[in-house]
């Protein structure tokens, strides 16, 4: 069959794998995201990454608004079969919503706050709209 190697991911009770997106060459994690069996497959087959919007209830795939695609270089199973790993080449050098270039921007301080600790590239309204 030539979706085997989909059965070896152990998916959660709704279908899902969290899927770990890092910058290939820099190794920095960009973001995490879902993927169901069909986005994972779309992932591979095309070489950009799909993921599954949990808040949307379908595909998306990475940088349809923004333009700031993921092009897959290697996908990665944890040990345990239950995280994928993406090395990516993030395309706009963009690839959280915020404008920022990843998604792990804030950082808990001495004083147990959340501080901001990447800049914002670009707006988001320059990005999506109003």
């Amino acid at each position: 069959m030539a979706d085997e190697w989909l059965d070896a991911i152990k998916w959660d009770s709704q279908g899902l794998v969290p899927a770990i997106a890092q910058e290939q060459g820099t190794g920095v994690i960009l973001m995490m995201a879902w993927m169901n069996r069909q986005s994972l497959q779309l992932t591979r087959e095309t070489g950009h990454a799909v993921y599954w919007s949990r808040s949307r209830a379908r595909l998306w795939h990475k940088g349809e608004e923004s333009g700031h695609q993921q092009v897959v270089h290697s996908i990665r199973l944890d040990c345990d079969g239950d995280v994928i790993l993406l090395e990516v080449e993030q395309k706009g050098g963009i690839a959280c919503h915020t404008g920022r270039h990843d998604c792990f921007f804030r950082e808990l301080d001495a004083q147990d706050q959340w501080s901001e600790v990447a800049p914002v590239l670009k707006d988001p309204r320059a990005i999506y709209g109003a």
